[in-house]
């Protein structure tokens, strides 16, 4: 990197193409102590509080572990850097037990969008975001010119995902990475050893090339990295340098999170000047066999507006003027009545960096609300 990195300037949760958490965790222990996950946030509150070096102990060290050689033979195979190099930098990590607590699924909970909603929305969230997007607005504004989105989205991203650069994550992503490679719970539902051990190789490549240490970098216990949380493997592929020369700098750099976002989204379908939703009220009475076949597809987008209208559904205006595809959303509020909005492409676009409706449309509200204070 162009700026020395500080340990003590990362923090949490995870940016996404491929990230691996899902809305929906709720606690993990930590030592005697309780980490409260808060209904399975991304971002920031997640790993509020997060430790990063509590269970570091000699014992505890990856060095004199026959596995940790064999996983460091499999990077050099995939990365092609020195395999002494890599030997020595897998030595270095800790096997961090509260990681593969964190990683584990939370229990069921009834999924509640105005909950959801409520933790993002907040005063203070908002004020932290009107600050920034004023303090960056020319930087904004050249984001959606080069990229095509615009700035209350990524407004809304680094918004929810670590309050504007506040929270990016206290946990040593040299341990997170490594513990998931090489320890990946037997009870999680599904064995993702083999995507964090080619995120670790990727973060290897990118502290070589930059010239960083890779045991100085702390990010979300999933090892995610920066003001926008990008896993290793998205640096590499959307990471993009907005403010003069050298390596993407996600940490310290805002405007270098602004262009890395815009990238991401314009790389994932995001259609430059088309909305991203509209509000729906659906038919009290709607036969639930039509409402079952719209909610079908899920936020992939499927209908044409016409198709909605003899649905027996009422659009307003605008939507019945979109010619792209629309997806019907539902976003349940536990015991109470759903609420529903239309996704186009460009809310699929943004479920692509967090697989969730909420997330999406937590972001453009937030977003929303931020660039409406900032320059109003």
């Amino acid at each position: 990197m162009s700026r020395p990195v500080s340990p003590s300037a990362l923090s949490v949760e995870a940016a996404r193409d491929q990230a691996p958490h899902a809305p929906g965790r709720r606690a993990a222990l930590r030592g005697a102590g309780a980490l409260l996950a808060g209904l399975g946030m991304p971002g920031a509150l997640l790993a509020v509080g997060g430790s990063s070096r509590a269970e570091d102990s000699p014992a505890l060290r990856y060095a004199h572990s026959p596995k940790a050689l064999r996983l460091a033979m499999l990077l050099a195979r995939q990365t092609a850097l020195p395999l002494a190099w890599l030997r020595k930098q897998v030595a270095r990590a800790h096997y961090q037990p509260l990681v593969t607590r964190l990683i584990l699924p939370g229990r069921p909970e009834q999924k509640n969008w105005q909950v959801y909603r409520s933790h993002f929305l907040q005063t203070a969230r908002i004020a932290t975001g009107v600050r920034f997007a004023r303090s960056f607005d020319s930087w904004l504004r050249a984001g959606q010119q080069r990229f095509g989105v615009p700035p209350e989205v990524v407004l809304g991203i680094l918004g929810v995902e670590t309050i504007y650069g506040r929270s990016m994550g206290d946990f040593p992503v040299l341990d997170s990475l490594t513990t998931l490679s090489l320890d990946f719970p037997a009870a999680a539902p599904l064995d993702r050893s083999a995507y964090f051990r080619s995120q670790l190789g990727d973060y290897f490549v990118w502290c070589n090339a930059g010239g960083i240490d890779p045991a100085s970098i702390r990010g979300s216990y999933a090892g995610a990295i920066g003001m926008p949380q990008f896993m290793p493997g998205s640096i590499l592929r959307w990471g993009t340098r907005f403010d003069g020369e050298g390596a993407v700098d996600l940490i310290h750099s805002a405007p270098d999170a602004i262009a890395s976002i815009g990238h991401f989204l314009a790389g994932h379908g995001w259609v430059a000047g088309a909305p991203a939703w509209f509000q729906l009220q659906l038919p009290q009475h709607l036969n639930p066999t039509v409402l079952r076949e719209l909610l079908a597809p899920d936020i992939v987008p499927t209908f044409r507006a016409w198709q909605l209208r003899a649905a027996g559904i009422a659009l307003l205006p605008e939507a019945q003027a979109y010619p792209g595809k629309l997806a019907v959303v539902q976003l349940p509020n536990a015991d109470a009545a759903p609420d529903y909005v239309l996704g186009t492409d460009n809310f699929f676009a943004l479920t692509r960096y967090n697989k969730s409706a909420f997330y999406a449309l937590a972001v453009l509200e937030l977003g929303s609300r931020v660039l409406l204070e900032a320059r109003g």
